[in-house]
């Protein structure tokens, strides 16, 4: 039977006038509100006192997880090297780490996805009265570099130094590789003569008066690489983005919005972290509230990839298999919404 087949059914005033009067009923108690969306469940792994934890408590401080309807849990890791096995263990559907070495597991096999969390990066850092002021016043000192010989600010400072003064600053220096917080307990104490950390470390010693000798901005810049791309990001394993697109949009939606509020100069939203923070002065906090606002980036451009690129290729030639691994080529398809 067709639609204009249909018979007519008769309207029964009284179930009108009932209706009515209900709706009525409604509208004199309040307006009337769409049934609220159930919302999407996302475990995300996070360093306590990290900076993507000052993110999340942004985020669930201004009911931004509720807008997007993100059931967001977080899974407290120690540190970031923690982070891969709460991903492939099954513990955390999102990590943050860097996209070297997500590109690495894609080579591998795994296939993963990448979007943007922060271009903050680290500096060389030396006590106020020291004599070094240029990368060439470091020949014969003693160097903290904060992870590994392989570590990607490392690698590009030897780029840089190789194309500025004709020198691989390996050569020119005594690195000492070593934890973070430890190299920078021992500029403090005088055992370095400087220290190429990360920039959390750096907004810290510039709090106790420390100053940068070039920052790893400045680094990239020279090599020809601006703005710099984010380095570290939301990693998830791709197949399962693809059966939770609305958990990733989500995420990444309220990532968005709580670095919008985070944007802004310091006030009630920043002085709300300040446990997390921990700052030792003021100086402290506002370099720490610096540092996080010059890594927040958008969502991952055409001049990011062109970046990337760039980088990865520095990073292949200063690093070879040790950091990317045998084989490891640039795969745009490891970025979120590259294709489009």
């Amino acid at each position: 039977m067709s639609r204009v087949d249909r018979p007519v059914l008769p309207i029964d005033r009284r179930l009108v006038l009932t209706g009515a009067a209900a709706l009525w009923a409604a509208g004199a108690a309040g307006p009337l509100t769409a049934p609220a969306r159930a919302a999407t469940p996302l475990r995300l792994a996070s360093v306590k006192f990290g900076s993507l934890a000052w993110l999340i408590e942004t985020i669930r401080a201004e009911g931004i997880d509720k807008k997007h309807a993100l059931d967001l849990e977080v899974v407290e890791i120690a540190n970031n090297q923690a982070s891969p096995i709460t991903l492939y263990g099954g513990s955390a559907d999102v990590i943050v780490s860097d996209w070297p070495w997500a590109l690495r597991q894609r080579a591998m096999g795994e296939g993963l996805k990448f979007a943007p969390f922060s271009a903050s990066l680290g500096a060389i850092m030396v006590a106020a009265e020291s004599p070094v002021k240029s990368v060439a016043d470091l020949k014969g000192k003693k160097l903290g570099v904060a992870g590994s010989a392989v570590d990607k600010s490392w690698l590009l400072l030897r780029a840089f130094t190789r194309k500025t003064i004709g020198t691989d600053i390996a050569e020119m220096v005594e690195p000492q590789f070593g934890a973070a917080p430890l190299l920078a307990e021992q500029l403090k104490d005088g055992r370095l003569d400087a220290c190429l950390n990360f920039w959390t470390f750096c907004a810290r010693l510039e709090g106790a008066g420390f100053r940068r000798v070039i920052s790893v901005a400045d680094v990239m810049a020279a090599l020809g690489i601006a703005p710099p791309p984010a380095l570290v990001g939301f990693i998830w394993r791709e197949k399962w983005g693809e059966e939770h697109v609305g958990a990733i949009d989500a995420l990444l939606a309220c990532v968005a919005d709580g670095n919008a509020v985070l944007a802004g100069p310091p006030g009630a939203a920043w002085d709300r972290l300040k446990p997390l923070l921990k700052p030792g002065n003021d100086a402290e906090f506002k370099a720490l509230v610096a540092g996080y606002q010059s890594g927040i980036r958008g969502p991952w451009s055409d001049a990011d990839m062109k970046a990337a690129e760039k980088i990865m290729e520095l990073l292949v030639a200063g690093g070879d298999t040790e950091l990317v691994g045998s084989g490891t080529k640039f795969d745009p398809k490891l970025f979120h919404a590259a294709a489009a």
